[in-house]
Parts: C-alpha cells; sequence; structure tokens
C-alpha cells in the first residue's frame, strides 16, 4: 500500500488548545512522522469550553446543542480550521498534499455506561472549509460499538512502538486531562484504557486558587506535602481495581475528590501535591491490572 499523508487533530481534556500532526502512513504502518503545530486556545475560548462542559452534563441526545453548546461547537471547528491552515501555510504544503484529516473534536460528556459520548466538531464543515477529505465521529461509533470510545489510540501507539527496538511488553502512558495507557506485548491483543486522573483535577484546583492554567512546571506540588491518607481513600474506588478495557469522564473524579481528598482544608501547595502523587500512585496501580508488568514505560503527553 502507498504512503499517504495524513492530518491527526487533537482538543483534549485539558481543553489548552489544538494539536495538529502529520505522518506518513498505509494505514497499518508509520512511513515517516512528520511535523507539527499548536493553535493555544485564548482565556475567553477556554471559558467557553469549560462552560461547554458543564452544561452538557445533563445531555441525554448526543445530537443536542442547546444554549452555548452551539457556540462552543462553531468555535472547535473554527479553531480547528485555523490550525490546519497555518500548519499548511507553515509547512509550505497545499491541501491536495493531504489525504485525509482525522478530526477528534471537543469531547464535553463522555460516559459509555450509557452508550453516550458526546464530540463537538461539525466534520463536514471542517472539511468544506479545508478541501480536505475529514474522518469524524469515530468515539461515538466506537461507544455505539460497544467500545470505550477510543478506537485509534490503541492502535497508533502499537504502530509506533513496532519502529523501536526494545524488548517487550511495553506500556505507552498519555497524561493528559484524564491519563490512559495503552499496554503492547508483541502480536497479542491490545490493551488500552484510563488508568486515573491526569492533569484535569491538578489544573482545576490551581485554577480555582490561584487563577492560573495550571501548576506551571509542577512547582506548587513540589512544595507541597502529599496527604497519603487522602489518595488511598481515593484509590479504594471500585474504578481503579476494575480490570480494562475502562474509560472516565473528565469530571468524573471531581465528586470523589471533595469526598474522600477533602481538598477544601488544604493549602495550593499540599493540595497540588496531593493530587499530583494521586495521578502517579493510580498509574503505579494500573499495573497489577495488566498480563505482566511492562519492561518500559513510554510517557507522553502534557502531564509528563
Amino acid at each position: 500500500m502507498a504512503w499517504l499523508a495524513s492530518i491527526g487533530l487533537m482538543s483534549g481534556t485539558s481543553y489548552d488548545g489544538v494539536d495538529v500532526a502529520l505522518i506518513d502512513t498505509n494505514g497499518e504502518e508509520i512511513g515517516r512522522i512528520g511535523p507539527t503545530l499548536y493553535r493555544p486556545y485564548s482565556d475567553e475560548e477556554r471559558l467557553l469550553l469549560r462552560n461547554a462542559m458543564a452544561s452538557a452534563a445533563n445531555l441525554a441526545d448526543r445530537a443536542e446543542r442547546p444554549g452555548l453548546l452551539a457556540d462552543a461547537e462553531d468555535l472547535v471547528t473554527r479553531s480547528h480550521a485555523e490550525a490546519v491552515e497555518a500548519f499548511l501555510a507553515v509547512n509550505g504544503m497545499a491541501p491536495s498534499d493531504i489525504a485525509v484529516v482525522g478530526f477528534h473534536g471537543q469531547t464535553v460528556l463522555h460516559d459509555p455506561g450509557r452508550h453516550l459520548t458526546v464530540q463537538l466538531g461539525q466534520g463536514e464543515a471542517l472539511a468544506g472549509r479545508l478541501g480536505i477529505p475529514v474522518v469524524y465521529d469515530f468515539r461515538a461509533a466506537d461507544v455505539a460499538a460497544g467500545g470505550q470510545g477510543a478506537p485509534f489510540v490503541p492502535v497508533f501507539h502499537r504502530a509506533m512502538v513496532r519502529l523501536l527496538d526494545q524488548p517487550g511488553p511495553i506500556a505507552v502512558l498519555n497524561i493528559g486531562g484524564v491519563a490512559n495507557l495503552t499496554y503492547i506485548d508483541g502480536d497479542a491483543e491490545l490493551i488500552a484504557c484510563d488508568v486515573g486522573p491526569g492533569n484535569a483535577l491538578i489544573d482545576d484546583f490551581v485554577r480555582l486558587r490561584t487563577g492560573h492554567p495550571h501548576d506551571s512546571e509542577g512547582r506548587a506540588a513540589a512544595a507541597g506535602q502529599v496527604d497519603g491518607a487522602a489518595v488511598e481513600r481515593v484509590l479504594a474506588h471500585p474504578f481503579f481495581a476494575k480490570a480494562p478495557p475502562k474509560s472516565l469522564d473528565r469530571n468524573a473524579f471531581h465528586h470523589w475528590i471533595a469526598e474522600d481528598a477533602k481538598l477544601a482544608g488544604k493549602s495550593l501547595e499540599d493540595g497540588a501535591a496531593t493530587l499530583t502523587a494521586l495521578t502517579a500512585a493510580a498509574v503505579a496501580r494500573s499495573i497489577g491490572l495488566l498480563p505482566r508488568a511492562p519492561a518500559s514505560f513510554i510517557v507522553a503527553g502534557g502531564g509528563i
């Protein structure tokens, strides 16, 4: 099969911006890893997306766009189009040079237990503006088929790992707003799941205390004391003992943390340290759910 230039777009649960990345692929293997581009969201755009996530909590129909969800979807579509257009301009490429664009959209609600996952973004409108075929809404199709809504990530991770001369099994850990893991052991069946909180709880805690969007360089957490007992109380939740596949909504942790970690009574530093320790402990706990311990981890994402 021929190598085709393919663009992937991502706006994750940290809603900090749009990532653009290019690879040459035949659909099963990676021939070349190309350039990337990042289009950050402004403070006003992040506020709109944050409010959209809050208003999506009670959605029962994934096609509904009440209130500001429609405005947020327009923003997501426009910002992704701008990101691709900037990427093509910077790299001296034309739309005709790209075979396909993969458009994840912005997740605002994820509840596989109800077979419901909602991503903002108008794939047809994006394709029309760019003049490039766009694949989109694949999370919903996966959940409808009984999956957890991440059909491409494990396959991509396996293709990346096959480029390495490294003994397995290998775990690829992505620490985004939620941390997720892919376990790759040769030709054995892939195992993939969310393992617990990534950056989202830390970001939200720091934003509410300081107005800043995240704990830059982990400085607040590094200056604090971990409440180990609080971490253990949160880890007692059944999710952490559940075997994969499994996944979580970005905001699924908030109630547990409010009840079990008692952050309201902690300083900025101690709260950030405890949440950071929880992210690490959840990753460590996930190892016991795998067929055997990974020989190595490849760690990616904003939380590395």
